[in-house]
Parts: structure tokens; sequence; C-alpha cells
């Protein structure tokens, strides 16, 4: 068994998922609505800045991790992005059941650590 053949049969797996239509059909759909895709684009570049600080160390203000949420927030009520953050909140769910389910193979290695 060739451990990176199983990898690229998961990889192309995820490819053909429902969860991965569904965020490419929410996207398209996004496309077609300038204003929604700039409030997204936006949302989307301050959450990257927030998430390349925090892995720095450099821990936002609750000010500005309040602000994130309410932007969040409004940014939901567009059905659109709504049907997208679902998506991507499901798809991430099944990714963390794969993390999982490769790091509780290995568990006999180091105890119950992991």
């Amino acid at each position: 068994m060739n451990i990176y053949d199983k990898a690229h049969d998961l990889a192309k797996a995820l490819k053909e998922s429902k969860g991965v239509e569904e965020i490419t059909s929410a996207m398209k759909l996004i496309e077609t609505d300038p204003e929604a895709k700039k409030m997204l684009d936006d949302f989307r570049e301050r959450q990257m800045e927030v998430q390349q600080r925090m892995m720095s160390g450099d821990m936002p203000a609750q000010e500005e991790m309040e602000k994130m949420e309410k932007l969040f927030e409004v940014l939901s009520l567009n059905l659109n992005i709504r049907r997208l953050f679902d998506a991507e909140r499901r798809l991430s769910v099944i990714i963390e059941d794969v993390n999982k389910i490769i790091a509780d193979s290995l568990q006999h290695l180091y105890g119950s650590s992991l």
C-alpha cells in the first residue's frame, strides 16, 4: 500500500465531494454580485491579517475580534455568502474528522497524548 497514492485518492475524493461542489456553486453566485464579492474579499483580507498576527503571537484586541464577529454576522445576512460560509464550515468538519482519524491511527506510537 502506497500512502502517497492513498493521499492522492483522498484529495480527489475531497475535490469531487458535495462540500466542494457547494462551495464552488456559492462562489459562482457571489461572483455575479459585485457588492457581495467586494464585501467578502475585504472580510477575507482582514481575516487573513488577523490570523497572521495571531500566528506570530500578536493577539488582536477583544474589540477587534468583536468587530470581526459583527462583520461576519452582517455578511451572513447575504444568502449567497451565508451559503458559502455554511458549506465551508461543513467541509472544515470533514477535514477535521480526517485529521482525527489519521492522528488516532498513530496514537499507539505515542500513547494517549495525541
